[in-house]
Formats: C-alpha cells, sequence, structure tokens
C-alpha cells in the first residue's frame, strides 16, 4: 500500500538531481506536499512539466538514497500516521461493540425472564408443559443467534462463548425441572433455592451484567 502510494507521488512529478541542464532556465511553479509528512518541497517547471530534486523529497519523507550502477534508489520511511492506526484498531478491538452490546442485553433479558417464568411455576406449584416452555426458549434462542451476528470484537467473541454457556445452563434448567413435572414426581417450592445449576446460572449472569456495565471482557468462572 505505501509503495502503490509513493508510485503515484513519482508519476505525478519528474525527479530531477541537481547540476542537470535543461534547455531553458527553470522557475519555481509551486510546492509539493506528500500526505501524512509535514512540510513541503519546492516544484520548477521546464518546458511545460513539473520536477522536485530527489534529495528535498529524500528529506521530506525522512528517506534516504542509494545509488547502484545507473540506478537512484529512494527509500521512503512510514508516515508518523500510519503507525499509529495499527495501535488504534487495536484499542478498538479491546471492547465490546456498541452492538454486540446492545444484543448480549437482550439476550441476557431473555434467559432472565426465562428464569424466573420457571422459579414461578416451581414455587406456586404451576405446570410446566413442553409448549409453555417453548416460548421462553424460542425467544432466546433468536436473541442468542442476533448476538452471534453482531461480534466485530475479540471481546465479542470471548464474551459470546460465556452467554452461550448461559444459554446451555438455562436450557439444562429447564429441561430438569420440565422432566420432573413429566415424572408427575413432586417438586417441593423451594427446589431451587437449593439447586446448585440455579445458582450457577444467577452467578453466570450476575457476572455477565457486570461485563456489560464495564465495556470490557472478564473471564468469568461461573459461566464455564
Amino acid at each position: 500500500m505505501r509503495d502503490k502510494s509513493f508510485r503515484k507521488i513519482l508519476s505525478a512529478a519528474c525527479l530531477l538531481m541537481p547540476g542537470l541542464a535543461f534547455s531553458q532556465t527553470p522557475k519555481q511553479s509551486g510546492t509539493l506536499s506528500v500526505s501524512g509528512y509535514p512540510g513541503q518541497v519546492p516544484v520548477i517547471q521546464v518546458n511545460g512539466r513539473s520536477y522536485v530534486e530527489i534529495e528535498s523529497l529524500a528529506r521530506l519523507t525522512s528517506g534516504s538514497m542509494s545509488f547502484r550502477a545507473n540506478q537512484i534508489i529512494l527509500t521512503f520511511s512510514v508516515p508518523a500516521a500510519n503507525t499509529a492506526a495499527p495501535e488504534a484498531n487495536q484499542a478498538a478491538q479491546s471492547g465490546f461493540s456498541k452492538d454486540f452490546l446492545r444484543a448480549s442485553i437482550e439476550e441476557m433479558t431473555a434467559i432472565r425472564e426465562w428464569r424466573i417464568a420457571i422459579v414461578n411455576a416451581v414455587q406456586s406449584s404451576f405446570p410446566v408443559t413442553d409448549d409453555w416452555v417453548a416460548g421462553y426458549r424460542r425467544t432466546a434462542d433468536s436473541k442468542l443467534a442476533l448476538t452471534s451476528a453482531a461480534i466485530a470484537t475479540d471481546s465479542d467473541r470471548n464474551g459470546f462463548t460465556l452467554l452461550s454457556n448461559e444459554f446451555s445452563k438455562m436450557q439444562t434448567l429447564s429441561d430438569k425441572y420440565l422432566a420432573i413435572r413429566k415424572s408427575l414426581t413432586y417438586i417441593a417450592p423451594d427446589s431451587l433455592d437449593k439447586d446448585p445449576l440455579d445458582q450457577q446460572v444467577l452467578s453466570c449472569a450476575r457476572g455477565l451484567s457486570s461485563l456489560a456495565a464495564g465495556g470490557q471482557f472478564q473471564d468469568v468462572p461461573a459461566c464455564h
């Protein structure tokens, strides 16, 4: 990319060495600036064509000159703005993207509503059926797919892994109590209070909420 940029510069202005004779007296017609480098070099007009001095161009671009047989080799340095760009891009990749953060919050909300429905059913001894649970599962599943599509940074990718784990844990918890209901086994109203899996779902949810608030990825052991 850098070579192409400077090739355009060299094709736009013919270069000359000091002492090279012309058929008419050269006259300065303006200056040449190179994007990314401070300063200017004079441009002279000879026979209707524009020229700049090679040494001046080398100094402007903090470059160097070398000679090989009848060739002049001009090497340019990388502009400061270009060297800073990778650092800026790296910084931009370190946090959660806005779209991912928005989608992940919607997914966590869907999982939370799914859990609350299961908790209320258990505590109130309501019947838990496949059709009833399926609506919550479909909503959470579709929100998870939207979150996956919004991944743009490394933090997004790492955060999505934890969010997917939370979805899987909630699915397991839901299937567990659905199976118990199907077997007609009695479920104590306080069963979830003593359920390690439900505690993991809660702990993971709290950890994910903290990540969303901070905007930066950190591992949440409860989500593994």
